[in-house]
């Protein structure tokens, strides 16, 4: 009897099989033409809305994701890195950058005043310019005073509060993509409405033309592609401004985190975090100094010390020189970040000669992020990868002028990856102690 009911047994299962195949189909189906593209090696990008401006015009979310459970979302509103998510190492996905579940978060009057620049496209000039004032070719040139004395990150209105076009790079070759242009018109960076005295009279000159190409494989890495061209000299100065969290975004401070950063030397800066002197700036070795992360240290090991460097800027908030040949522009490993709780690591290359580190610093509790929990001081870090501060009034840094005929174009790599083994403790991120 018992030869006899195998048969029937393979027969049900074969039904079951089928019946669930039949139950299945249309939900994977309709998931599979959700505005997107999907079925490439487990690469896929998916679009949705993310609300309207006050305007009207419409702010899209383009979420990037891989076969290995990571998946960046990136909105059109300031090409912002809304969430990015990465498993730890015991397989756990949690989101490890500071930002906001809705628009409203970056458009509320809290968000404005504090204006932390959570993830965005920062330009036309990432970091200071003293004064507000630059001179091309013998013309001077003079833009908003946003920060203190000196100009932040483009002004009143960088590139970080503009909706850009956005052009979907389906998954092929191994990556799914996503690209952002606007062109930044003549004259961008200036609000005399609102600068403080002597008012900016110009902004920036030249239309540039921008795109900043986002790229995810499965190896874990986000890539950065920026690309630009001018019809009138200017300055250009790029970068993302994401904060960093890997034991999760809204988990408490990143003051356990261990950071090595490929840097012999740092451009210390004055009480308005200016690049000291001028016209030429100092690069200081950072040997001996709590600037030194040539082999790992905890961020806050020594960031409450009484170095005049880290009170001018409550903490880190400085250019860091990176170990690179004069002139060079090859990709080369600028830091390492690694949260040993998590077993998270966030390793970032570049063809920059520079990379600022800001620890979080002027969070202050005034927000409270997409997790709902409140940002305070040191509850994210920033590893922006750019050209010097202050950059064109300082004779020894590399240019940032761009002119017709010339082509900007930098690159970052944003690498994920997970140190220690699973279910081991703390992991070989804890064993690099000094």
């Amino acid at each position: 009897m018992q030869k006899a009911r195998i048969p029937s047994l393979v027969i049900r299962a074969v039904l079951l099989v089928l019946v669930a195949a039949l139950v299945l189909a249309p939900s994977a189906l309709a998931k599979s033409r959700h505005g997107g593209h999907h079925g490439s090696g487990g690469l896929s990008i998916d679009k949705s809305s993310f609300g309207t401006m006050p305007d009207g015009t419409a702010v899209d979310k383009y979420t990037l994701s891989n076969r290995r459970g990571m998946t960046v979302s990136i909105i059109t509103y300031g090409g912002i890195i809304q969430s990015l998510e990465v498993p730890d190492r015991r397989g756990q996905e949690a989101n490890v950058t500071l930002g906001f579940g809705d628009l409203a978060g970056y458009l509320s009057d809290a968000y404005m005043k504090s204006n932390p620049y959570f993830g965005a496209i920062i330009g036309r000039y990432g970091n200071r310019i003293a004064g507000g004032r630059f001179s091309i070719d013998g013309v001077t040139y003079s833009i908003d005073k946003n920060n203190g004395p000196n100009s932040l990150h483009g002004g009143f209105k960088g590139f970080n509060q503009y909706v850009w076009d956005a052009e979907e790079v389906p998954p092929s070759h191994g990556t799914v993509g996503l690209v952002l242009s606007r062109t930044s018109a003549a004259g961008e960076g200036c609000d005399p409405a609102r600068d403080t005295e002597p008012k900016c009279t110009t902004g920036y000159p030249g239309n540039l033309k921008v795109s900043v190409t986002f790229t995810l494989d499965n190896h874990n890495d986000l890539r950065f592609d920026y690309h630009a061209t001018t019809d009138a000299p200017t300055i250009v100065n790029l970068t993302n401004h994401s904060y960093w969290n890997l034991a999760g975004e809204g988990s408490g401070t990143i003051y356990d985190h261990r950071l090595r950063l490929n840097a012999d030397a740092f451009t210390p800066v004055d009480s308005t975090l200016i690049p000291t002197p001028s016209p030429v700036g100092e690069i200081r070795p950072v040997a001996g100094t709590p600037f030194d992360f040539t082999s790992f240290h905890a961020i806050g090991e020594r960031i409450r010390g009484n170095d005049q460097q880290l009170v001018y800027g409550r903490g880190y908030d400085h250019n860091f020189v990176l170990n690179r040949a004069p002139g060079s522009t090859n990709m080369i490993e600028a830091s390492k970040l690694v949260d040993p709780s998590s077993g998270r690591a966030l390793t970032i290359s570049t063809t920059e000669p520079g990379l600022q580190f800001y620890s979080g610093n002027f969070l202050d509790g005034t927000l409270y992020g997409t997790s709902g929990r409140q940002y305070r001081q040191g509850d994210g870090l920033a590893l922006e990868t750019q050209h010097f501060p202050d950059s064109p009034n300082h004779t020894n840094f590399p240019s940032t002028v761009l002119r017709p005929g010339q082509t900007y174009e930098t690159s970052t790599i944003y690498g994920f990856s997970v140190v220690g083994q699973r279910g081991h403790g703390h992991g070989q991120g804890h064993s690099h102690h000094h």
